[in-house]
């Protein structure tokens, strides 16, 4: 048995950084992932000609080191590409009605956009091998 889920998306909002009592660092952000809809096996466009997009929106959790990387370098709207896990959860709430939810804990969280950080780096310091003529 294997629970195993890759998105790739953008992400939604600014990481989040917590700590629980016992110093576990814990990072939260929403990554929206997007899908052409279809119709009767097509994909709908609107009245300019572009396809018809659905959205959905992903809770994801990163831990320790992911995490403060996660949170140090990633802004809303960066690409990711995230490897994780589903996890379900269940609590009850102040009114005891039983409360569902859903988030997908991160293992792996790969940049497909270029990190905040470097966008303030001195373009002089880029390694520019692959514009060598030979």
């Amino acid at each position: 048995m294997q629970n195993i889920v890759i998105l790739a998306g953008n992400i939604g909002q600014k990481p989040e950084v917590r700590s629980t009592q016992s110093g576990t660092k814990i990072t939260n952000f929403t990554l929206a992932t997007s899908r052409p809809r279809l119709s009767e096996g097509r994909v709908m466009r609107d009245e300019n000609g572009y396809r018809v997009m659905d959205t959905e929106w992903h809770r994801i959790t990163c831990f320790n080191g992911l995490g403060k990387t996660v949170a140090e370098h990633c802004e809303k709207g960066m690409k990711v590409l995230v490897h994780g896990r589903i996890h379900y959860t269940k609590w009850t709430d102040a009114t005891g009605t039983d409360r569902y939810g859903c988030e997908i804990i991160a293992e792996k969280v790969d940049f497909l956009s270029r990190p905040k950080t470097a966008e303030h780096e001195n373009p002089e310091l880029v390694d520019r091998d692959d514009e060598i003529p030979f």
